[in-house]
């Protein structure tokens, strides 16, 4: 078995003038736009009607969530960002066009669906833990009519961009037939697509440049059935695997508390640890990685410096409790405050 390489003291100041030229970067997002709807409050009391808790509502707050938070977690990076995905012709998907348009996303690729609900994921968080979530979404795959038009729209648009990004969250967007036709644009112009990836649809990804699954779904699309409780080894097989199934470049499998593991086709496999100093909430911290892994590449830095930076983004938003994203100003402290002096 080769062992793992773990990662070597890195040189904050290139990881700082990588992230300098993220204001050149732009990145096209494709995926399953959605909203994250929060309901925070207390719980002093169980329900004397069944044995529920009781959640004393103090206040609500909704974000953009899925493909439209990876679009924004490159706006809050200082990248340019456009994004293609479906909403539905309600009050939902005309709060994420307000949103985005707040942010001054262009909302050009953004293509209502009569047919289907904008999708809401609901938490009810007491004490700053999930008491329970509710979904409102319709899953199964969106009409010829409405992939055409997402196809049209970014193939006018990827001779633009330095990157294209794959937000899937299974939610109907993402198909065989969509991703075959994206890989052959992307590659026809020299354009990396870099995916964050669904089980299920781990065939469609063949073909792509870097994937940046977690370990339950790295175990999964592996055909391992370990879930987050497989060994070193484990992981190193599952990594391999899909290297190999797919023929990208790189895996980047993300591992909560124990940091991230990048799987590279030239063989190395390095161990990034965490750099979080506590971890709240784990909810939209995938949207982070890509994104960040997705403009360190397209800035220049080596598979295994985007991925470092990647890593530093997360650390900062698992400790919000919410989706969040990480600020520039914020990132940029992060990564000089760890220089050595």
């Amino acid at each position: 078995m080769t062992a793992m390489k773990h990662q070597k003291p890195e040189n904050m100041g290139r990881l700082v003038r990588y992230f300098k030229r993220f204001e050149n970067v732009r990145l096209l997002v494709v995926g399953d736009v959605m909203l994250d709807h929060y309901i925070w409050g207390r719980v002093d009391r169980i329900s004397p009607e069944a044995p529920v808790p009781v959640v004393a509502v103090s206040n609500e707050s909704i974000h953009l969530g899925g493909a439209a938070n990876v679009a924004q977690n490159v706006v809050s990076l200082g990248g340019k960002v456009e994004l293609c995905g479906v909403i539905g012709r309600d009050d939902f998907g005309g709060r994420i066009l307000r949103e985005l348009k707040r942010l001054k996303i262009r909302t050009e690729g953004i293509i209502p669906d009569g047919d289907r609900p904008t999708t809401k994921k609901t938490r009810v968080i007491a004490h700053n833990q999930q008491v329970v979530r509710f979904d409102r979404e319709q899953r199964q795959a969106v009409s010829e009519k409405i992939r055409n038009a997402i196809l049209e729209f970014v193939g006018r648009r990827i001779r633009r961009v330095d990157g294209l990004v794959i937000s899937d969250y299974a939610k109907g967007v993402i198909s065989a037939d969509l991703m075959r036709t994206l890989i052959g644009l992307a590659h026809q112009n020299g354009v990396r697509i870099i995916v964050d990836p669904k089980v299920s649809h781990i065939p469609f990804y063949k073909g792509v440049h870097v994937i940046t699954p977690n370990t339950v779904e790295a175990f999964g699309a592996a055909g391992m059935g370990h879930g987050s409780h497989g060994s070193e080894e484990d992981l190193i097989k599952a990594g391999r695997i899909l290297l190999e199934r797919l023929g990208c470049q790189a895996v980047l499998i993300t591992r909560g508390e124990h940091g991230m593991s990048l799987f590279e086709n030239n063989g190395t496999v390095t161990h990034i640890p965490t750099v979080a100093r506590e971890v709240y909430d784990v909810t939209g911290a995938g949207d982070t990685v890509i994104a960040t892994m997705a403009m360190g590449l397209c800035a220049g830095a080596p598979m295994r410096d985007a991925a470092i930076l990647a890593n530093y983004a997360a650390g900062i938003v698992v400790g919000i409790v919410g989706t969040a994203t990480v600020p520039r100003e914020q990132l940029t402290h992060f990564l000089r405050g760890r220089a050595p002096s």
